[in-house]
């Protein structure tokens, strides 16, 4: 693993630590602060990462309506002036990993993926979200099928959850070597690092994840943390692939250390009055 210094001062100047490696995320904004870029920011910061976010949509969970999501998009001219902003600011050395999260809508795929196209990015992180809970179900499918067309080929890792595994796959995961085989498959497909989650919806005493790229795969298993699904930790796993490629991890080593990352927040898990709880990115510190 590479550690990313800043430059030697010149005689007279100032010592400084060593610069961070930088993160930007491009995703929603979830209220509550469980997940997105929420999530994304504070992951960044305890992993080490100078970390920066592009807003895409506004999300509010309903406390009315069973907590469904209230979606408010941000309009696609405002995603492309912070991108715009960002990418003026720092250059392909300074920031050179990116995490795509919750796009939300094919306006915001099309303005995201233009704004990119001429970066220079060494990491693409793309956690491809691909159902929000009360969109039009119209809306949702052509913004799959753009995320799929437009991003996915774009990325270098990919972190898609099970039902995003089957999606993208095309394949039924109802055990480990199906979630294998369905990994293998979108690597096959968008060349890029897959760390695909079957976490609790798989049988068995432990959360299992598979990681794929073109030197093999390998599974990524630890015991199960209660039954339900954890709101952030889809986000926050991506979101620590990113922090640890930025620092120079390989895509394996980031894998390994993400899952841990996630584990650790689970078992350190904030309640509300939500019907689920929510990942603490602090987990690891807490141990």
């Amino acid at each position: 693993m590479t550690t990313r210094t800043s430059p030697v001062p010149a005689e007279g100047q100032d010592e400084r630590a060593a610069a961070p490696a930088m993160t930007l995320t491009i995703a929603g904004s979830e209220a509550t602060g469980g997940a997105g870029a929420q999530a994304d920011l504070k992951t960044f910061q305890e992993l080490g990462t100078f970390g920066i976010v592009a807003l895409t949509c506004i999300v509010s969970f309903d406390p009315a309506n069973n907590w469904n999501h209230r979606f408010v998009p941000v309009d696609a001219a405002v995603i492309g002036d912070q991108i715009e902003a960002i990418l003026a600011d720092y250059t392909p050395e300074q920031l050179d990993t990116i995490k795509l999260g919750m796009m939300g809508s094919p306006e915001t795929i099309d303005t995201v993926a233009a704004s990119l196209k001429d970066r220079p990015v060494r990491n693409l992180v793309l956690d491809p979200v691909l159902i929000c809970k009360g969109q039009e179900p119209g809306h949702a499918l052509d913004t799959d099928n753009a995320l799929k067309t437009q991003l996915l080929p774009q990325a270098t890792f990919v972190t898609p959850n099970h039902f995003e595994t089957e999606q993208l796959s095309g394949m039924s995961v109802g055990s480990v070597d199906e979630l294998r085989a369905a990994a293998a498959e979108i690597h096959r497909i968008s060349g890029a690092a897959v760390l695909a989650k079957g976490g609790i919806r798989l049988a068995g005493p432990d959360a299992v994840d598979v990681f794929v790229d073109e030197s093999g795969s390998e599974v990524l298993s630890a015991p199960k943390v209660g039954e339900h699904a954890v709101s952030g930790a889809g986000c926050s796993l991506a979101a620590a692939v990113a922090a640890e490629l930025a620092k120079g991890a390989s895509p394996i080593e980031a894998a390994r250390r993400a899952k841990d990352f996630v584990t650790a927040g689970i078992g350190q898990r904030v309640s509300g009055g939500t019907p689920f709880d929510a990942l603490w990115q602090g987990g690891l510190r807490a141990r």
